[in-house]
């Protein structure tokens, strides 16, 4: 069985997004002693943003040589997605969504024929099957009876694009109020970590 383990914030070992996929990833080995685990760290080393010439290069373009290592790079990753049974993706937010890292790499994986397709009834995802879990981490209170969920664009984002590509069930452990104050962020967090506890094994 294989994992793939993504992180994107920037904040290094400060960071409790990285905390909780890291928790979650030993969770994951403590259930699945034999599991391979591939890591990517995205702010470590970002992927290019997509440009017009990658969308060119996609319609049949004659491609650079520096192009063409870019969207070598980019089958790679896609393929590293492709190939995984579990994704543990940590996404923190940074101004209401997700960290402009992460969706360079979404670009990726967005891929019509590989993660999706149109048809007669419309877009269909061809990556179902896959388990992915998400923790994220956000510094105020975003939740559905709080006066900022209208904010709120990472989770909700998130879901959209699993299940555009057929993952309709993504699981996601949350640490909310980081930034409210130290006190909080601990709790936040080490309530996060007593939700990693209780993962099921797939």
């Amino acid at each position: 069985m294989k994992l793939l383990h993504i992180d994107s914030s920037v904040l290094g070992p400060h960071s409790v997004s990285r905390q909780l996929s890291s928790a979650i990833v030993a969770r994951l080995r403590e259930q699945h002693p034999a599991l391979d685990v591939a890591y990517r760290d995205l702010s470590s080393t970002p992927l290019s943003h997509l440009s017009g010439l990658h969308l060119a290069a996609a319609q049949g373009a004659t491609a650079s040589a520096e192009l063409q290592e870019d969207l070598a790079v980019g089958q790679a990753v896609l393929d590293e997605f492709l190939s995984a049974d579990i994704v543990v993706l940590g996404a923190p937010m940074y101004n209401f969504t997700i960290p402009s890292q992460l969706k360079a790499w979404i670009d990726r994986i967005m891929v019509a024929g590989k993660t999706f397709k149109y048809g007669a009834q419309g877009a269909e995802g061809l990556a179902g099957g896959k388990r992915v879990i998400v923790a994220i981490s956000r510094g105020g209170f975003y939740g559905a009876d709080t006066p900022a969920a209208v904010g709120e664009h990472l989770e909700t984002y998130l879901r959209w694009v699993f299940g555009f590509i057929g993952i309709t069930r993504p699981e996601f452990i949350s640490a909310d109020g980081v930034q409210v104050g130290p006190e909080h962020r601990e709790k936040a967090l080490s309530n996060a970590l007593q939700a990693v506890t209780r993962l099921q094994a797939a």
